[in-house]
């Protein structure tokens, strides 16, 4: 099948063919011939299966035909985040440019000024987030009661970030006759009441099943100490032929520090996270698609629906808290039919974390190091040194003046005793002999990093 087979406009048609796609994805094949059919849908798709397109490419067509008025956009498309509203901005101008249709962006972190004037002249497409539209429209900037279409991407998202009762407040004030399209990775039940309560005998498109992962992606779990997880991922950045990356921390601070572990070590390496201004994330996420950094450290923030090709690897630096998280994480790489590496980090406290990823997912995640690795594999740099904050601190002169003289005494025998009975350190370096050995199918067959005798248990 090919886009020509969809019913697609031939200028439509030139668009996409300029941009180099020639076959539709599973949910675009369904999706498309539905929304040219002006029906309700409901699209269950996981990360990376080509959802945009699936609703921008018929949207272009249906709003070519209609006229535009001030204030009164004719279709609404409601996104989570600013990243994700940017990106689909991106597909209709890029799908778009044979079409005469205004398009105009309203999210938060920039300025209003701009965003005014373009409702002002009117707009055939505006794209939102909740918290911006809720703003303009209890302003009065803004009317709703001439949208003919309206998308909800990413409804699961949605709920995480509490949008679904300004959702349920737009779509009050949006016309009964309208088409409506959701879209999600997972169906929770407020989301299926959601859709029962807003959509019209929806058409319902689920082309894989909810809270799988790609099978394009090879997917490990690290086990680690939770201070060896800096060291252990650099060594991973050095050794499994990585060329761009993205590293998911839980937290902000841990996505700024980290960051700047990496620069300091000589990695080309940027970060995203909500606490940054929008100019500054956009400008980050150019540095990286465009290939001046290859390793984005970043926070939930950008863990969906962000479209960048040819990521090879993604790692969790902290195992996600909602196993979700972990989908859609991991969903960065492996798209398009590219092959894709994922690397979990499990400290002994994430087990539960973990566990209940593999319950979503119906799948136990291979262990690193014991099954299916990489054959070619660098040889291990063999002069890095740990950070300065990985050094053991110096007890304090205070606390030491606080001991008793019989005990400050006592320590220094102690720990010659204790020095005298430690085992001698083995060599990094292994003999010649073993390099002669044949490592078994499946088998560890590279140099061998500490964290890998970290075990589950």
């Amino acid at each position: 099948m090919t886009f020509a087979d969809l019913g697609l406009s031939p200028e439509l048609l030139k668009a996409v063919e300029s941009a180099g796609y020639t076959k539709p994805t599973d949910i675009q094949a369904e999706a498309i011939p539905a929304v040219l059919m002006m029906k309700d849908l409901i699209g269950i798709a996981q990360t990376g299966t080509g959802k945009t397109a699936s609703f921008v490419l018929p949207m272009i067509d249906v709003m070519a035909a209609g006229r535009r008025r001030a204030l009164m956009p004719r279709s609404l498309i409601l996104e989570p985040t600013r990243e994700l509203a940017a990106q689909v901005a991106e597909n209709f101008e890029k799908y778009g440019k044979n079409h005469d249709l205004k398009m105009a962006l309203l999210i938060g972190g920039v300025q209003m000024g701009d965003q005014l004037k373009a409702l002002d002249e009117g707009v055939d497409v505006l794209i939102a987030t909740p918290g911006r539209l809720m703003d303009l429209f209890e302003r009065g900037k803004i009317l709703l009661n001439g949208c003919e279409l309206l998308v909800i991407d990413e409804a699961d998202r949605m709920l995480d970030m509490g949008f679904i009762p300004d959702i349920e407040f737009i779509c009050s004030k949006l016309p009964d006759t309208r088409q409506t399209m959701l879209f999600s990775a997972t169906m929770p039940p407020p989301i299926e009441k959601l859709a029962k309560k807003f959509l019209n005998n929806p058409k319902r498109i689920e082309v894989s099943r909810a809270a799988s992962t790609n099978k394009d992606i090879t997917a490990f779990k690290v086990p680690v100490e939770s201070r060896q997880k800096r060291e252990t991922l650099r060594w991973l950045l050095r050794h499994d032929l990585v060329e761009t990356a993205i590293i998911f921390a839980n937290k902000k601070t841990t996505v700024r520090e980290l960051n700047k572990s990496l620069q300091r070590h000589g990695f080309a390496s940027g970060e995203i996270h909500g606490d940054m201004d929008q100019s500054n994330r956009l400008k980050e996420l150019d540095r990286f698609k465009s290939g001046d950094i290859n390793i984005l450290v970043a926070s939930d923030v950008a863990a969906r629906g962000l479209d960048i090709k040819g990521v090879s690897h993604v790692f969790n630096f902290d195992t996600p808290w909602h196993p979700d998280d972990y989908v859609h994480r991991i969903g960065r790489t492996g798209r398009a039919g590219a092959k894709g590496r994922a690397f979990t980090f499990v400290a002994k406290e994430d087990a539960e974390a973990i566990a209940n990823v593999e319950k979503l997912t119906g799948a136990e995640i291979k262990i690193f190091g014991k099954s299916d690795v990489r054959v070619e594999l660098k040889a291990a740099d063999k002069d890095e040194k740990p950070e300065q904050s990985e050094k053991p601190k110096r007890e304090s002169k205070k606390k030491r003046d606080d001991q008793p003289r019989e005990e400050r005494a006592k320590k220094p025998r102690r720990e010659k005793e204790a020095k005298a009975e430690k085992p001698a350190r083995k060599s990094k370096r292994r003999d010649d002999d073993d390099d002669n050995d044949q490592t078994p199918a499946g088998e560890w067959n590279g140099p061998k990093p500490g964290f890998l005798d970290v075990g589950f248990g």
